[in-house]
């Protein structure tokens, strides 16, 4: 159905006349006649007949009216839905937990004014992709893994370099040590089921290890981070490296340990990337957050992969 028709068929039933209609929609009489004489044929109905006051609704007008209107309503609700500025800012954080999701919920904070969609999408391809798509705005991510340069369409900004923290559970050799140098951590198993190849994580962790002669595996099914935390409470011989941003909760009978790493203490480097292209004005003022409420980047005493992407 044809909404230029529809319109002119409210507008019409809501003056009385053909004629004022015209001058609402600022077009002409005959217009307004033939537009209403397409949807009478498209119906299959009378919907006014014309008196000498003008024009007035048939008993099928009256019963089309509200539908009309509705159909109008739904209409303007599909465009308001994906007009710039109108409809939600659109970021992807990766996981619910991670360093990402909380500077996320900061901005939430900061501008709840804003609405927002925040999604989880699986590795640097996927990301690029939606960015490209339009499915979303922003997104975090490390940047530029060998062999996945950014595409030229694509910009990006440091935002976060978080800190890598050692978690032990209580039985594990360093399980007492205020901090750990990453020296001191050579021999010892360092396991992280999540890693997997392809990713940008998995880039980072290989680099890693290149590095400073560590060993991690990747080996066994990732079932989430709650079978992670029992293992590592109950497996003396076994740590995993856990962001220092990283949100989780573990029961008080694992007794696990978050002990920080140094000299150098290894961060992972967080970045901001959108489509050159994208118009959203909240993706302007999420920029603006993040330069202003997130340290500084390269600090002394840190490391991080040569390839990552300077601020």
């Amino acid at each position: 159905m044809d909404l230029d028709t529809v319109r002119t068929f409210v507008a019409a039933a809501e003056a009385g006349q053909f004629q004022q209609a015209a001058a609402e929609l600022a077009v002409t009489q005959q217009a307004v006649s033939k537009r209403i004489a397409a949807l009478e044929r498209n119906l299959g109905v009378r919907l006014f007949t014309r008196t000498p006051r003008g024009a007035q609704l048939t008993i099928d007008g009256q019963a089309f009216l509200p539908h009309a209107r509705e159909l109008l309503r739904v209409a303007e609700r599909a465009v308001a839905s994906v007009r710039t500025g109108r409809r939600p800012l659109r970021v992807d954080v990766i996981a619910s937990r991670g360093a990402a999701s909380g500077l996320m919920r900061g901005f939430h904070r900061a501008h709840p004014e804003i609405e927002l969609d925040v999604v989880w999408l699986f590795g640097i391809e996927r990301a690029v992709d939606a960015l490209r798509s339009g499915e979303i705005d922003a997104s975090f991510r490390a940047v530029a893994a060998p062999g996945r340069p950014l595409p030229e369409d694509i910009d990006s900004v440091r935002v976060l370099d978080e800190a890598l923290q050692l978690l032990t559970g209580p039985g594990h050799a360093l399980a007492s040590a205020r901090s750990v140098t990453v020296s001191e951590l050579a021999g010892h198993r360092i396991w992280m089921p999540g890693i997997v190849p392809g990713t940008e994580w998995a880039a980072y962790y290989d680099a890693l290890v290149a590095e400073f002669g560590l060993t991690i595996e990747a080996t066994g099914p990732n079932f989430g981070s709650d079978a992670l935390l029992d293992t590592i409470a109950d497996t003396p011989a076994l740590a995993t490296f856990m962001g220092g941003q990283t949100r989780l909760v573990w029961p008080a009978g694992h007794g696990l340990r978050r002990i920080p790493v140094t000299d150098p203490t290894p961060v992972y480097p967080h970045s901001l990337l959108w489509h050159r292209d994208n118009p959203h004005p909240a993706l302007t003022a999420l920029r603006a957050h993040l330069a202003a409420t997130t340290a500084g980047h390269d600090a002394a005493g840190t490391w991080r992969p040569g390839w990552v992407m300077p601020r």
